[in-house]
């Protein structure tokens, strides 16, 4: 019997791959993150084009509530899939005896991504945008490996550059931007 996985790398996945790997039989091992990014996108624009269905729309001129959401989840599904397509143009990647390679799911990119989301929505009004960005990038730096401390300021000043020019200067939104003591 042939067996066709995807999401072999995760938490149910990897011990699926075990389980059928006792079995006779052959199995294919969907790993190219592009290919599951992608598939990931596209679910989230579908997913976001159903739940908008109701919202008025409106025109160009006078946007509707659902305008700008739907035509985010368009764009969405079409990066999805641009992303989907280059993933499967690509040449899978071989592992050792001719296996397609099963890499290990990341938890730390999850857990330091999420922790630094967070860390910024808690210190945006406590500390301001400057610091509040600064610990952000930082805190998301280490969710890689190999990134420099060069890199990782660099994004912080554009970063910050863009939400300054964007939401203070441009939106005249009241976002502190230094700590007030």
């Amino acid at each position: 019997m042939t067996y066709f996985v995807t999401g072999a790398t995760g938490f149910i996945g990897r011990f699926l791959v075990d389980k059928l790997m006792r079995r006779k039989g052959d199995i294919h091992v969907l790993v190219r993150k592009d290919v599951l990014s992608g598939l990931m996108f596209i679910g989230i624009a579908a997913l976001g084009l159903w739940l908008s269905r109701d919202y008025p729309i409106g025109t160009a001129l006078r946007m509707g509530t659902g305008y700008v959401p739907r035509l985010l989840c368009w764009v969405l599904l079409a990066l999805g899939a641009c992303v989907l397509v280059q993933g499967l143009r690509e040449a899978p990647r071989e592992g050792p005896g001719g296996q397609g390679a099963v890499a290990r799911f990341g938890w730390r990119p999850l857990v330091l991504v999420t922790a630094s989301l967070a860390l910024f929505a808690l210190t945006l009004e406590w500390l301001g945008l400057v610091v509040a960005i600064l610990l952000l990038t930082i805190a998301g730096a280490y969710a890689t490996r190999g990134r420099g401390i060069v890199e990782t300021l660099l994004a912080a000043l554009v970063l910050i550059a863009l939400c300054w020019g964007i939401f203070v200067y441009g939106l005249q939104l009241t976002i502190p931007v230094w700590p007030e003591w």
